[in-house]
């Protein structure tokens, strides 16, 4: 990995990859926790850290996550602290975050971390109803849920984040509306709320389809965004991933339920069950959103991103500049790095990635240098998943060929407001111009200056946002 003089990421990702269980949605890179694997694999990340303490500056956030980080032993932490205390240093401000799973929690680890500087937790509740938590294959309880935020108010954090999920099969508005107000009462500084998306190769959708076909949502036009590790399908929205591997899980390979681990919805087997739980409709779907958005509004919390929600002064400086197309460097197996223009990404196979940084070997198996175009196309993406948008005074003058190459004037910091304006130059279709029949129709809208996503154009964000690729000629 090259690495310029000038510019040096200041943002760091670590991926622990362990879990208890396998969630019955999750295709995300995970494997079963032991503790002697764990304890192996933290070893190989000190080597890893260590090779790359050059590549960064100052450091002003790190975020871990996973899998599940807070199944790590107290001592991996401590160890874990004093490589990067040893090896980097700290703005005076930073932000330390840690992705943990209610059951996982109790106060000596909320002691532990905090010790360590950790001034941010990261929670994966996904829900507040018993059912829905079964169905999803969590490991605790509603009750778990609201007893882990009073342990970790009880013990000094009070910059925490909670993640729900809608869409969830069986999810009723109300049941929604429970988990979104029982959040709200336990006074979360952030709150990310994600909809459910099925996986083919995840036991959840083989047990959908097992009777009759998965619904597929017909309002979204498919987009890959780049890879943004944040962890468990949680803040960041990590988009790595890979088929499960051979997992304990309330689902089997199969289809089949097994541990008597789903709710008893009817009488009978699998078959019945199966017709019993079946995906909300679109249109309920749709009103999830909009409600969150609502309620979340009417307590105090900015919607500044599709999925987030944070009190005034509290939003995730990691996932903003994810969302900036900044740069951030990752450490553990299935780690992807973004430095210079080119996204890069470790090895998921926690052998060899062991094997290699015992070897002194960066464990790194795929470099992709982005094209003006695939640069283009994240910038949008990525700033328009921001509910206040696009600059337009940067942008109004921007604009793309479609019978010529975009050449790229991006810095190596990849900063969007220091570079649009010398970069994609052709006398072609303007962005702007290429917005007007969506703004026209409702979708988007020009505000204070700003290109940004209405109300009508959030729900469907990825049709728009190819949309306007396709009007940019880059689709």
């Amino acid at each position: 990995m090259e690495q310029s003089p000038l510019f040096m990421p200041n943002l760091l990702y670590i991926h622990i990859p362990f879990c208890i269980q396998k969630c019955t949605y999750c295709d995300f890179f995970s494997m079963p926790y032991d503790e002697s694997v764990a304890k192996t694999y933290i070893d190989a990340l000190y080597q890893e850290l260590y090779l790359k303490k050059d590549f960064y500056t100052t450091l002003k956030t790190i975020y871990t996550g996973g899998g599940t980080p807070s199944l790590l032993p107290d001592e991996c932490f401590k160890q874990l602290f004093i490589c990067l205390k040893d090896n980097f240093s700290f703005s005076s401000d930073i932000e330390i975050t840690v992705e943990a799973n209610p059951g996982t929690i109790n106060e000596s680890k909320i002691n532990t971390v905090l010790s360590l500087g950790v001034n941010r937790l990261s929670i994966g509740i996904q829900s507040f109803n018993n059912d829905e938590l079964k169905t999803l294959g969590r490991i605790h309880s509603s009750e778990d849920a609201s007893r882990s935020i009073e342990i970790i108010k009880k013990e000094g954090i009070n910059n925490f984040s909670v993640d729900l999920m809608y869409g969830v099969p069986g999810q009723a508005i109300e049941s929604w509306h429970n988990s979104i107000s029982t959040a709200v009462e336990l006074s979360p500084t952030h709150i990310s709320t994600y909809e459910l998306t099925l996986e083919e190769n995840t036991p959840l959708y083989k047990l959908l389809k097992s009777n009759k076909p998965v619904p597929q949502h017909k309002r979204e036009i498919s987009y890959t965004s780049p890879p943004l590790m944040g962890g468990d399908k949680g803040e960041g929205e990590n988009e790595y991933k890979k088929s499960p591997p051979p997992y304990p899980s309330p689902i089997d390979g199969d289809g089949n339920i097994i541990n008597g681990k789903f709710p008893t919805l009817a009488k009978g087997g699998k078959g019945e069950f199966a017709n019993k739980i079946k995906l909300p409709d679109e249109e309920l779907i749709i009103e999830m959103y909009n409600h969150a958005i609502d309620y979340f509004a009417s307590c105090g919390y900015e919607h500044y991103e599709i999925s987030n929600f944070a009190l005034p002064g509290f939003r995730c400086v990691h996932n903003l500049n994810y969302w900036d197309r900044g740069e951030y460097i990752g450490v553990g197996a299935g780690a992807h790095s973004f430095i210079n223009g080119i996204r890069s990404k470790n090895t998921e196979d926690i052998n060899r990635y062991i094997q290699d940084l015992n070897s002194g070997i960066i464990p790194e198996i795929e470099s992709i240098k982005l094209t003006p175009t695939d640069t283009l196309k994240e910038i949008i993406f990525l700033k328009l998943r921001k509910t206040e948008g696009i600059n337009i005074n940067t942008l109004s003058d921007i604009t793309v060929s479609r019978n010529q190459s975009c050449h790229s004037a991006l810095d190596a910091e990849s900063s969007f407001f220091t570079s649009l304006d010398s970069c994609f130059r052709r006398n072609d279709i303007n962005i702007l111009q290429a917005s007007r029949e969506l703004v026209d129709e409702g979708y988007l809208e020009i505000e204070r200056g700003y290109l940004r996503l209405t109300r009508k154009g959030i729900v469907i964000s990825n049709t728009i946002i190819v949309k306007l690729f396709e009007r940019l000629g880059i689709d």
